[in-house]
This record gives C-alpha cells, sequence and structure tokens, in this order.
C-alpha cells in the first residue's frame, strides 16, 4: 500500500472512531438538560436523580470524545500536510473559532456543572448545562461549515503564485448551501442517538436494574424511556424531513455523489429508487433490482419525473472540466452505506416506537415470555442503531466524494503530506488503532460500571457559603 492508502485509512479509522462519541455527546447533554429542567421545575426528586445518573454517562463520553477529537487536529499537519497548506487559509477560520469560542463555552459551563452543585443558585446552575449544550450544537455549525467548503467550494479565490485558495467572503463560507441542510440533519440525528440511549439503558434497569424491583427506581427509569423513546421518533421524522432537502442540495452540487447512492449509471428521468440491488463484481451492472419509481426523482429535484444524471455522463463531463481522470467514487461503498444509513435509522424508530407502546403500563412483560425478552434484546442493540446509522452516513458523505478532497479543486491524492513515506504512515496508523481499541475498552467498561449501578440517590445540593470550602464532584 502507497502513503496516500494508509493515511486515507487512519484518517477513516480515527474520524468514525471520534464521531461514535459526537452524537452521543450532543444528543446527551440535551435530554440531561431536560431532566434537570424537570427537577428545577417540579422539585421532584427522581429527575434529579436522573439528571445525574445520565449526566456521569454523558461526562464519561464526553472526556472520550475530546482526547479522540485532539488526534484530528494534528492528522492535518501530519498526513494531509498539502491540503493543510492549500486550504488552510478557509479551513482554519471556521476551526479557529469553534476551538476559541464554541469549546470554550462548553467547556466552561461545563466545568460550572460538575463542580457548582453545592456553590451556585439552582437557576444559574441549570443554565450552565443548557449553555453547555449550545455550545456542543455551536462546535458541530463550525466544523460542519468547513466541511461544507470540501464539498462545495464558496467564499474564496485561488492565489496562482501561491497555490492556496484564500478566504474572501467569511459569510459565504458559514450559510453554504451545503452546511444548512448538513446541519439540522446532523443535530437532528445526534438527538436521534440520544434518545435512544437514554431509552434503551432505562429500559434495560426496568429489565435487568439491580434495583428492578423498587418502584421508585422503576417509575423514574419508565419516565427515562418514554422520555427518549419520543425524542428519538421526534428527532427521526426531523431526520427524514432534513436529509430530504439534504438529498436535493446533493444533487445540485454534487451529482455524482448522487449516481453513485443509486448506482446509476445513465441519466434517467423519471429515475426509479433501488431498495436492493445484485450487480456483477465490477459493479457497472445489475443483474436483479428491487425499485421504488420515480422515487429517486422526488429525492433529487423535488419532482416526481425530474431527470438524474448518471455516472457515465457525469464522467464525460468531469473528463472536459478537469482533465482525464476518474472521476467516479467507490460505487458499492457508497450505494451500501447510504443504504445502511436508512436502514439502521428506520429499525431505530421502529424500537422507539415500540418501546413507547411497550410502557404505556407501569408493568413490563416477564422476561419468560417472548415479548420481555425480544424487550430485553431492544434495549441492548437500540443505542447502537442511530449511533450505525450516523456512522454510515459520514462514510457515505465522505466516500462519495471522492476522488476530490475539495470538491472541484484538489483531489485526494494531491493533499497528503509528500514527507511521510508508507512506514511511517503504517506505524501510526497501527498506533492510533491500538490505543482507540484500548480506549474503547475502557469506556465501554466505565458505562457498563455506572449503568449497572442504577440511579444515585438524590441527595439535593445544598449551597455552601465558605469560599474555602473544598469543591463537590456530585458524581
Amino acid at each position: 500500500m502507497e502513503a496516500l492508502d494508509i493515511a486515507r485509512w487512519q484518517f477513516g479509522i480515527t474520524t468514525v472512531y471520534h464521531f461514535f462519541f459526537v452524537p452521543v455527546t450532543i444528543g446527551l447533554v440535551f435530554l440531561v438538560a431536560m431532566l434537570q429542567t424537570a427537577w428545577h421545575r417540579t422539585g421532584n426528586e427522581k429527575y434529579l436523580r436522573l439528571t445525574r445518573f445520565y449526566g456521569k454517562l454523558f461526562l464519561i463520553n464526553f472526556a472520550l470524545g475530546i482526547a479522540t477529537g485532539i488526534v484530528q487536529e494534528f492528522q492535518f499537519g501530519m498526513n494531509w500536510s498539502d491540503y493543510s497548506r492549500f486550504v488552510g487559509d478557509v479551513f482554519g477560520a471556521p476551526l479557529a473559532i469553534e476551538g476559541l469560542l464554541a469549546f470554550f463555552l462548553e467547556s466552561t459551563f461545563l466545568g460550572l456543572w460538575i463542580f457548582g452543585w453545592d456553590r451556585l443558585r439552582p437557576a444559574v446552575h441549570l443554565v450552565c448545562i443548557w449553555l453547555a449544550a449550545i455550545g456542543t450544537v455551536l462546535s458541530a455549525y463550525f466544523i460542519l461549515a468547513a466541511n461544507s467548503f470540501m464539498q462545495n467550494p464558496v467564499g474564496y479565490r485561488l492565489d496562482e503564485e501561491s497555490g492556496r485558495a484564500e478566504l474572501t467572503d467569511f459569510w459565504a463560507v458559514m450559510t453554504n448551501k451545503v452546511v444548512l441542510v448538513t446541519f439540522p440533519h446532523t443535530i437532528f440525528a445526534c438527538f436521534m442517538v440520544g434518545g435512544a440511549v437514554v431509552a434503551g439503558v432505562g429500559l434495560w434497569q426496568m429489565l435487568r436494574g439491580p434495583r428492578r424491583d423498587d418502584e421508585e427506581e422503576r417509575e423514574a427509569f419508565r419516565t427515562a424511556v418514554r422520555l427518549g423513546a419520543v425524542v428519538l421518533l421526534v428527532a427521526g421524522a426531523g431526520t427524514m424531513v432534513s436529509g430530504d432537502f439534504q438529498g436535493k442540495v446533493m444533487t445540485e452540487v454534487q451529482p455524482m455523489k448522487m449516481a453513485a447512492a443509486e448506482g446509476l449509471y445513465e441519466d434517467e428521468a423519471p429515475a426509479s429508487f433501488s431498495l436492493l440491488t445484485v450487480g456483477t463484481l465490477d459493479g457497472s451492472e445489475p443483474l436483479f433490482e428491487v425499485k421504488i419509481p420515480r422515487l429517486l426523482s422526488f429525492l433529487g429535484t423535488g419532482t416526481w419525473d425530474g431527470e438524474v444524471r448518471g455516472v457515465d455522463s457525469l464522467q464525460e463531463e468531469y473528463e472536459q472540466r478537469f482533465g482525464p481522470g476518474e472521476y467516479a467514487p467507490n460505487i458499492p461503498v457508497t450505494y451500501w452505506t447510504f443504504r445502511a444509513m436508512i436502514t439502521a435509522g428506520g429499525l431505530a424508530m421502529v424500537g422507539g416506537a415500540w418501546l413507547l407502546w411497550a410502557t404505556r403500563r407501569r408493568r413490563l412483560p416477564s422476561l419468560a415470555t417472548w415479548e420481555g425478552r425480544w424487550l430485553l434484546r431492544t434495549a441492548v442493540v437500540l443505542p447502537f442503531l442511530p449511533l450505525v446509522a450516523s456512522s454510515f452516513g459520514w462514510i457515505f458523505t465522505e466516500m462519495g466524494r471522492q476522488p476530490w478532497v475539495v470538491f472541484g479543486l484538489m483531489e485526494t491524492s494531491a493533499g497528503v503530506s509528500p514527507g511521510v513515506s508508507a512506514g511511517e504512515a503504517l506505524t501510526t496508523l497501527v498506533g492510533f488503532t491500538a490505543l482507540y481499541a484500548a480506549l474503547a475498552v475502557v469506556e465501554f467498561r466505565l458505562l457498563l460500571t455506572y449503568i449497572r449501578k442504577g440511579l444515585p440517590d438524590a441527595d439535593p445540593p445544598e449551597l455552601v457559603d465558605d469560599p474555602d470550602a473544598p469543591l463537590a464532584f456530585a458524581y
């Protein structure tokens, strides 16, 4: 393997691994804020116990997310220095603001929330968790704005002397049509993950938790299950609607990606959406297909008889615009990741609806029954379904852009660091992968340990007037 291939594998592995933590963090922090708000308004201690229980899971995930996110920044200079040099003037602006504004907002108020239970007034303490939640969303927006420049470059000029893209319109970058549709789609997907985690963990506690016979604890987790399921379903609907808008923008700015998502080689009007396709080994000819007529036309153009461009005609057009080369991404990867994203997300919504139905009564079926056993299986699988859907969505987004690292401006092969050998790239690939595997074991063990303990005692905070008293860590 060449250094380019290894660098791409390394970036893919570390990025997908880091993204496991992102939707959990964004989704959970808002649900924790909602639970604390319920406690603040009602005084019901079950909401305080749920806030501390899920808050602890959120903090574990947040800590690992920071550690893995730092590596993302270093990779640009380590393996992708030519890319960084080319796009740094544009790409660096939103990332710098994300670090200086959004991340510091997020981390500062999260620190106040962690240590301020007995130092801040309840209303001020509640504001801290909401500001931390807003910080996570702002971070997501700035990062997505930077990524959207890679999908649809705007607000720049090319300096022929330096060979760099230079920022000319920061507002154009921040209001890129791609980020305007990608941001709500991503945030709704994060809420799906957060809702699934809350619902799945709560249901497991009701069925197998250490104090599942404690009526007070069962009722608290029933509340969590129903809250998580409602958030999952509402966010799922938002994800579908925003995904529809995203598909139309994608067809406009990256028609090759839409063609690859469908495995469509010839222009079609109207175009059908295939639920399942079995093709030749090179993916160029279908052997068996199950299709929904006209659906691809609607997804891509907003009309039921619109034309969707195929890979072959786009390849000819790109050769005329950019010169000889292969401009189609890996068709099997884009085709199946697109469908895996939709399938996993749809199954998560089905699971959420079932949990909402199953918990309509206060007593769940016994584990001795088939319904009880399947509920337990759902509780275990549910948190992973929207998380897997989000990961497949990002793989599709990034792989579907290939062979471009910045669409239409720089090919991926031109962005790799020229001074990094294949052996050096392989060493860091193995090292990072092994380290991340170890961190995954640590995170999973920590989460399981604290999940198995069940709800903490309510122990309502009491304000401490002595400024010299040690800070209390409420978890």
